[in-house]
């Protein structure tokens, strides 16, 4: 028997990064394919099971850095936020009121979140309070893997939306699209894992813009058929070189039709950022057509150490007025009634401020759902401001209990399967969406 390795698709995508960091002559799509091993969007991605919507999507926005959820979602009617808070406090009159019930319990937002009350008033958005998980941690990485995995301890191998993805199909995952500089831990399956790119422009094969030459025989493989008239029956599952060939150009007929998609635009105007931009492109492929089941995108700054006041609402600015724009495109596209966001971070904030003017890793937080499907306004209780773990808020609901509603209800998978236990689901989305 021969020594040599044999790559399958999984092998090929669990060494696919060391490939890519030391080969630059690599071509930028084939590079791409390492985390992407998924055939041409041409194609259909999903297998008919029955009750499956097939057409539902649901996008993710990782808020990374540790939101802080007490100036976010601001207790302006407690005394004690001032107290702990003396120098970073949202003032009890420019706390947007919500009415009803939040005003009741003296609960209002930060005054940069004018567009995300807007959307509740309109029943496109619901903030759940209290959000987290038992025995928290307060690693950046570390609690952000156990978001990706729903794993407390061992936190190696899949995520949540990977296992997801396998079970929509028996060999080959659905599309999924992830725009960063890497694909999240949380997308990764046992079969797939996601389209991953920051720009869908650079998403494609640079090999002609290094040399000329390189591009006409690019084209005699991958326009002109090289393999055909070979017969898939010919090429053997274990031949290194027909695969990485089949890879590539499938990786090619994807970056065609993502980089087509994106360049047509959007029909409303979006606000520049980060997270407007990337919503903007999602915006695209979903007029486009495309296939694609979730979504990933993600906006970063949120770590508040020191000097919070202005880099904090402008943050929170820049998510409010993202996510409105984006729905106010997918309600002129007609898909807005198929589209659900949810949006999250690693952990909240102390509750006390530091002498810096800023506050340092915490616990619980609150969690976003954007679309007419989800239960509007603010849910759940507010967490004790007096009842603390070591200075830290006490969470009310384990986000694995949203994660379940999501999965069970909107995508119809099994959420037991894919979070390893059964969670009651949290009452985030409206009693008319059938699980």
């Amino acid at each position: 028997m021969s020594d040599k390795p044999v790559y399958t698709r999984r092998r090929f995508m669990q060494s696919g990064l060391v490939v890519v960091s030391t080969a630059s002559t690599i071509p930028t799509f084939l590079q791409h394919s390492a985390v992407a091993l998924a055939d041409p969007l041409d194609t259909p991605r999903i297998t008919s099971l029955p009750g499956v919507p097939q057409d539902r999507i649901l996008i993710v926005v990782q808020l990374s850095g540790g939101n802080d959820g007490l100036n976010t979602v601001v207790p302006y009617g407690h005394r004690g936020y001032y107290d702990t808070r003396p120098g970073i406090a949202v003032p009890q009159s420019q706390a947007l009121r919500l009415g009803g019930k939040a005003d009741n319990q003296g609960v209002g937002f930060h005054p940069s979140l004018a567009n995300l009350k807007d959307m509740i008033d309109n029943g496109l958005a619901a903030v759940v309070q209290g959000v987290g998980y038992p025995n928290p941690n307060r690693s950046h990485f570390a609690s952000m893997d156990i978001w990706h995995t729903c794993q407390m301890r061992s936190r190696r191998g899949t995520g949540w939306l990977g296992r997801a993805m396998d079970q929509f199909t028996f060999e080959k995952n659905a599309a999924m699209v992830a725009i960063g500089n890497k694909a999240p831990l949380a997308c990764i399956g046992e079969h797939g894992a996601p389209v991953s790119f920051e720009n869908a422009n650079l998403f494609r094969w640079a090999g002609a813009d290094l040399h000329k030459t390189l591009g006409k025989h690019y084209e005699q493989i991958n326009r002109a058929g090289v393999l055909s008239g070979i017969g898939e029956d010919a090429i053997e599952a274990t031949s290194q070189a027909a695969f990485v060939m089949r890879t590539a150009l499938d990786a090619q007929l994807v970056s065609d039709r993502i980089r087509a998609a994106v360049a047509k635009g959007t029909i409303t105007n979006f606000p520049d950022g980060q997270l407007a931009n990337q919503l903007r492109m999602v915006a695209s492929m979903i007029r486009a057509g495309l296939p694609t089941r979730v979504y990933y995108v993600g906006l970063g700054g949120f770590d508040t150490h020191s000097g919070q006041l202005g880099r904090h609402a402008n943050l929170l600015r820049e998510f409010a007025s993202a996510m409105q724009a984006f729905y106010r495109e997918l309600k002129a596209m007609g898909d807005d009634g198929r589209v659900l966001s949810m949006a999250f971070s690693e952990f909240g904030r102390r509750v006390r401020q530091n002498a810096s003017q800023g506050t340092d890793h915490g616990t619980a937080g609150p969690m976003y759902l954007f679309g007419p499907m989800v239960r509007p306004g603010l849910l759940g209780e507010h967490p004790s401001l007096s009842e603390l773990d070591n200075g830290d808020l006490i969470y009310n609901i384990d986000f694995r209990s949203v994660y379940a509603a999501v999965l069970d209800t909107w995508l119809k998978t099994d959420s037991r399967k894919i979070l390893g236990l059964a969670f009651r689901h949290a009452r985030v989305l409206d009693a008319k969406v059938k699980a």
